[in-house]
């Protein structure tokens, strides 16, 4: 599966526009405090784990149309009074060859 900001991929053809994807993940946000190192560590393995979560949710979505790339991938992380964060990624699933 190719993932791609972009709207091509170099050296391949679209073959079949498939649908737009999605994939959502969130996570409470615990109070951290940055002035020390170990709680902006623990605040980004949460921010990756729940991104990660997203993009596996995305191609499973683009699996599911029978998808070989998703283009145009957007990140979007949004906030909820404070204690939680959302993160949503957004992309067209396309057959590639």
């Amino acid at each position: 599966m190719i993932l791609t900001t972009t709207n091509s991929i170099e050296g391949h053809k679209i073959q079949d526009y498939l649908g737009i994807v999605t994939g959502v993940s969130n996570a409470t946000k615990a109070t951290f405090s940055f002035k020390a190192e170990k709680n902006k560590a623990m605040f980004e393995d949460t921010m990756n784990k729940a991104k990660e979560e997203a993009f596996q949710k995305l191609k499973a979505n683009a699996i599911k149309l029978k998808a070989n790339a998703v283009l145009g991938i957007k990140l979007d992380i949004e906030t909820e009074q404070g204690a939680y964060f959302f993160v949503s990624v957004t992309g067209t699933a396309v057959k590639v060859v």
